[in-house]
């Protein structure tokens, strides 16, 4: 049995048999099938691609259209499409859905004339509000390539453009916060600073000037602190008009010019109430959202170098003033006569020095402590101040020195100043010495210096100091005059 076919050999496997002669004849047709249920079949499958074709339309796009020649809807789905039921769309013309017109995109998704993707247009909802669609259209055409409508689909991108058009005004506002920092990077003293930031500023805002206002100024007259453009009194009392009425944020203004303006308040952190200002000449478009907050931005800028400014001119006043009295330290008192002496001469006025010493301070300060010895320098200053004029000078030395500067007085003059704090001087220092059985008084030299004789300051401070040293060893509490003859 060994190589005996099996049940399972494939050789054992019936094979139909061909009838004699029939080798070559084609294979017999296949039984006809019953015309109406192939028609049915064929209209149930068209109908289930269609459905399912919806079904897609509606999960993929919020609009998918026809239109025919006239650009009118003849399909519309989903229904209802952005709100609008489908039988209101059908027949009528698809550019009534158009926001805009095609005017701020220049693209009309309605009348293609090639194929498009990506392309974004607004389309109105019934409630008036718009809705950004991107799409994806191709025009309808015929056998000889002329155009009998369109066909297309639309998703909304509403919430993603304006996401994207916060990011872009963010990062457009940040260049130009960068370009201004950049410009004052560029330079050191506030003045300048503010000059680089002003003027950016007015470029990237496309305004004609701008102004830095003193929100505490007399509305009449603007406390203008910079400026940059024309001089438009009529703008700026506008804008200080609007500054002084405490609106909270950037507020839009008309000035009687038709400038448009826009106005921020700031206040700095040494409590100055200021503003910003900027101006667009008559005619011009109006302040938009992001100007505004633009401005906003800059404003903070202006505040930082409006501190900047005061930090600034506190440590010059500082470097210039003595700080228990609150006069002119000893240098800027001569960096100031010397510059005088030069307008004397050329006026030919005379300036007049006066030396002030307080007899027995080191007295008081030993008997009474160091606080009664501050508190004698400070009566002291107040006096010396009170007997000049404003624009004289008025500076401590050191110790218990003082120096006093008369413009255009003669010595005459000065002597009548001198015996009033001779005798004004006691008693306004009466109550420092109270009690110690010392009086504090002021020993005074007085230098003239007249411009015929061009003396140089050198020798007026010699002459002054040597008056009230002579003023000393003669029993203190008077005054000197030094004549030029003197040594």
């Amino acid at each position: 049995m060994t190589g005996a076919p099996t049940e399972s050999d494939p050789s054992r496997l019936a094979r139909p048999s061909r009838p004699a002669g029939s080798e070559t004849a084609p294979p017999a047709a296949p039984a006809p099938r019953n015309a109406a249920a192939y028609d049915d079949t064929l209209r149930s499958a068209l109908l289930d691609s269609r459905s399912r074709w919806r079904e897609l339309v509606a999960l993929t796009a919020d609009l998918a259209f026809e239109t025919d020649a006239w650009g009118r809807f003849v399909f519309v789905s989903p229904d209802p499409a952005l709100g609008w039921p489908a039988s209101t769309l059908l027949g009528q013309p698809a550019e009534l859905l158009l926001a805009d017109a095609g005017g701020a995109t220049g693209f009309n998704p309605f009348r293609p004339t090639a194929a498009v993707r990506r392309r974004r247009a607004w389309l109105k909802q019934p409630d008036g509000s718009s809705m950004c669609l991107a799409f994806a259209v191709a025009p309808l055409t015929d056998g000889e390539g002329r155009i009998l409508g369109a066909r297309g689909l639309g998703q909304e991108t509403t919430e993603q453009d304006g996401h994207d058009s916060v990011v872009a005004a963010a990062l457009r506002r940040g260049e130009v916060l960068d370009h201004i920092l950049w410009r004052m990077r560029q330079e050191v003293l506030a003045p300048r600073m503010m000059e680089a930031a002003l003027t950016s500023l007015t470029a990237a805002l496309g305004a004609e000037g701008a102004a830095v206002l003193d929100a505490l100024g007399d509305g009449s007259r603007p406390g203008v602190l910079y400026q940059t453009g024309s001089d438009l009194p009529a703008v700026l009392h506008t804008a200080m008009t609007a500054l002084q009425s405490d609106s909270a944020g950037p507020l839009a203004s008309m000035a009687p010019d038709g400038r448009k303006l826009l106005i921020c308040s700031s206040q700095t952190r040494f409590a100055e109430q200021t503003g910003l200002a900027l101006w667009r000449m008559p005619g011009s478009r109006d302040w938009d959202q992001e100007e505004h907050m633009l401005a906003s931005s800059a404003c903070g800028i202006i505040r930082m170098i409006l501190d900047h400014d005061s930090i600034q001119r506190e440590m010059g006043r500082q470097a210039r003033t003595d700080p228990l009295t609150g006069l002119l330290n000893r240098r800027a008192f001569m960096e100031e006569m010397a510059r005088r002496l030069d307008r004397l001469d050329r006026e030919g006025l005379p300036g007049t020095l006066m030396f002030v010493d307080l007899d027995h301070f080191k007295q008081i300060n030993d008997l009474r402590g160091h606080e009664a010895g501050d508190m004698a320098l400070c009566i002291a200053a107040i006096l010396l101040r009170d007997t000049v004029r404003p624009a004289d000078l008025v500076a401590r030395l050191g110790g218990d020195e003082f120096a006093l500067w008369l413009d255009g007085a003669d010595d005459l003059s000065a002597a009548e100043r001198a015996e009033h704090l001779r005798v004004a001087g006691p008693r306004a220092l009466a109550a420092v010495s109270e009690g110690t059985g010392v009086q504090l008084t002021m020993s005074i030299g007085i230098a003239t210096r007249w411009p015929s004789r061009g003396e140089d300051i050198e020798t007026v401070l010699h002459r002054a100091d040597q008056a009230m040293y002579l003023v000393k060893n003669n029993g203190r509490g008077h005054w000197r005059v030094a004549h030029p003859e003197d040594p």
